[in-house]
């Protein structure tokens, strides 16, 4: 139960965790290392030390990300211990669980041995929660129906199902991130409609609108039809939400869906021209949720803060693993750096 006492001390920790967020000086010091070995030297000059220190030779991309996801899932408990066992902390904390099943399904949709699927995975998060057991009975699954029969004791069988026939029919992988995602976003819009935190539907609900909104515009380049449309999207959405999506949806393409979105105020988000707009329209709203992120901290031991700490960490993650990347594959670094997302000053 987050009580007021809780509350506070929880904010005081994620105050804590936002000044020991790097900066953009030192990811671009980062993103300069000239190989994975001078890369794990200069990050363990970093918070995250102890973490990068348990890597092992030869490194790689993947090493490092996984390990950096291990001291992320670390610090969101600590949070969510902090707060009380907030339902919100823990609705976000499922995200660690749902990737590696979103992992250890693709690979069985694949056709990859259960050995090659491990190394991909870090059963970490599900330790620090004592639940390992589902993750562990679909890896061992012998193939996806095993696995999808495996999920539904944990309720979402029947959606990992619907996600596995539409692979089928229209054999992009992606379409299990939707429907996984949906669970996701699903269960915090209820969880964040059922909390006393004005400030958390807001700043939630952006988020649920960014899948929803997203998932409309993926769904349209991959030729869906409006009820394969209507079943990706989270259905509990407000009454004027739900009136853009429906006509979202209704559009006769992708550029018109976003044009529904001009009398809203996601309007300045919608690209201006005609190429790639799906991946520009998806970095100004991943844009417009990080520095949303950032503008809770002006209030003072709101529970919000808790929420967006948490959250300023995944992009911090995602941008060390996209340097590690980098790095790997001899990318320039500016090219990284232009691909992140980051706080100017």
């Amino acid at each position: 139960m987050v009580t007021q006492s809780l509350q506070v001390y929880a904010g005081v920790k994620s105050y804590s965790l936002k000044g020991k967020l790097l900066t953009k000086k030192d990811l671009q010091t980062l993103s300069e290392s000239r190989d994975l070995d001078e890369l794990v030297t200069r990050l363990k000059n970093t918070t995250y030390n102890d973490s990068i220190s348990k890597v092992t030779k030869p490194f790689s991309a993947q090493k490092i990300e996984l390990a950096l996801r291990d001291r992320q899932a670390e610090l969101h408990h600590m949070m969510m211990q902090a707060s009380g066992g907030s339902n919100v902390m823990f609705a976000y904390y499922l995200k660690f669980i749902l990737r590696n099943l979103k992992i250890i399904l693709k690979g069985k949709i694949l056709g990859r041995p259960q050995s090659e699927i491990e190394t991909s995975l870090s059963l970490h998060p599900e330790e620090l929660i004592k639940e390992r057991d589902i993750v562990l009975k679909a890896l061992v699954a012998k193939d996806i129906e095993e696995a999808v029969s495996v999920l539904k004791a944990i309720g979402i069988g029947e959606e990992v199902e619907k996600a596995y026939l539409l692979y089928n029919e229209k054999k992009q992988i992606q379409v299990l991130d939707l429907y996984f995602d949906k669970s996701f976003y699903e269960n915090l819009s209820r969880t964040v409609k059922s909390s006393g935190e004005f400030t958390l539907h807001s700043v939630c609900g952006m988020e649920i609108d960014f899948y929803n909104m997203m998932s409309i515009l993926r769904g349209k380049f991959w030729n869906l039809d409006e009820n394969q449309l209507q079943h990706i999207i989270v259905s509990n959405a407000s009454s004027e939400a739900k009136e853009i999506l429906t006509r979202m949806i209704s559009a006769d393409s992708i550029k018109n869906a976003l044009n529904e979105l001009l009398g809203t105020h996601y309007k300045d988000l919608v690209p201006q021209d005609e190429d790639d707009v799906i991946a520009k329209f998806e970095r100004s709203f991943e844009r417009k949720i990080y520095d949303t992120m950032n503008a809770q901290f002006v209030r003072i031991f709101g529970f919000s803060t808790v929420v967006a700490i948490v959250r300023l960490l995944d992009y911090e993650i995602r941008n060390l693993s996209s340097i590690a990347f980098g790095v790997e594959q001899n990318i320039p670094s500016q090219t990284v750096m232009d691909r992140l997302i980051v706080k100017d000053a």
